[in-house]
């Protein structure tokens, strides 16, 4: 399938489309579809509200965006020089007034613990949560040129580890940056979710210690293998859930039906893909399509306009829509620095 859109400033398209969703499914979030659609009228024709208000998913995307460019503006993308402005920003958004748009409950218990300059970071990160909150955000790192693969896995898992520890949510972190990677480089679609369970089958028992350190010892785990392996097996089973799913559903009918509700990463992967799986070349239509639903709204809709933008570029979205984003200044300047 291929689209008529032609401004392909990729990582553009994925920032602005990741905040576009994000504030479509703010005002759904913790709504079921019938309640949804009494709110909003059509799902097909929902329209952005008025501000276009975006959530921590979105600010915490542009927390991971500025350490990254920190870190990137002063060497090769190593652990060390990535952990200490990651940690410098997530500790910002938590103490930031801004930082009132329902946060996670992980989130704000880690980023407290970060603040200790004394602690270990693996200490503060929540080793038993694999809520979404580590994939929303990673969508940059799949967006930065120029990174090996060892880079990219590493810095996707590092960033989640900092607030989310469990295997699962790193594994799904690091699938979510390789589907934008894919996307943004114009990987066809329709061979997007075998390439993401050919490459999950790869990297099952890889666990990368020079990024992760000991991480591995907080869980309940024999072996650093065994540790992150449960995380890839089950983002292999949502994988397999997605593949079935892309074949059967109803584009009528909620996704969270098929590939889960999205509260948690892997769920979150899968069922943002379906709703850019189920309208590639109507990225509008996909992220409303993520918005009425009856889980995770914003962050299953902020995943879904990050792939879509990836693939089709800045010009997937409409102009009034983009220019009433909130930090829509912050999103520009990332993204042109990317698509330079």
């Amino acid at each position: 399938m291929t689209s008529t859109i032609v401004d392909k400033r990729a990582a553009t398209g994925a920032l602005t489309g990741l905040a576009l969703g994000d504030a479509l499914g703010y005002p759904t979030e913790f709504n079921d579809v019938p309640a949804i659609l009494a709110k909003c009228g059509p799902w097909r024709a929902m329209p952005l509200p008025t501000p276009a208000i975006v959530t921590d998913d979105t600010q915490m995307t542009l927390a991971l965006g500025r350490a990254l460019r920190t870190a990137m503006d002063r060497g090769v993308l190593a652990p060390k020089l990535l952990e200490r402005p990651l940690r410098e920003e997530f500790v910002d958004w938590y103490q930031s007034p801004e930082n009132n748009r329902a946060p996670g409950n992980t989130c704000l218990r880690a980023c407290n613990l970060l603040k200790d300059e004394n602690r270990a970071w693996q200490d503060a990160s929540q080793i038993g949560s694999k809520g979404c909150g580590a994939n929303m955000r990673v969508a940059p790192i799949g967006l930065v040129p120029n990174l090996s693969d060892e880079q990219r896995a590493g810095a996707a898992q590092l960033q989640s580890a900092l607030t989310h520890g469990h295997p699962t949510a790193l594994a799904a972190s690091d699938l979510t940056a390789r589907a934008v990677r894919l996307l943004a480089q114009g990987a066809e679609p329709t061979g997007l979710v075998g390439l993401l369970r050919s490459y999950a089958l790869e990297n099952r028992g890889r666990y990368h210690q020079r990024w992760l350190g000991d991480l591995w010892r907080r869980g309940q785990d024999a072996s650093p293998e065994e540790f992150i392996a449960r995380g890839w097996d089950e983002c292999l089973e949502a994988l397999c859930r997605l593949q079935e799913a892309v074949r059967t559903v109803s584009p009528e009918t909620d996704p969270c039906l098929a590939t889960g509700a999205g509260w948690i990463a892997e769920e979150a992967l899968a069922t943002g893909l379906l709703c850019f799986l189920l309208f590639v070349d109507e990225p509008v239509t996909a992220i409303r399509r993520a918005a009425c639903t009856s889980g995770d709204s914003d962050s299953i809709a902020c995943l879904t306009g990050a792939f879509a933008g990836a693939y089709l570029g800045a010009g997937a979205w409409p102009t009034e829509w983009a220019d009433r984003i909130e930090y829509r200044g912050d999103l520009m300047t990332l993204g042109a620095l990317w698509d330079a």
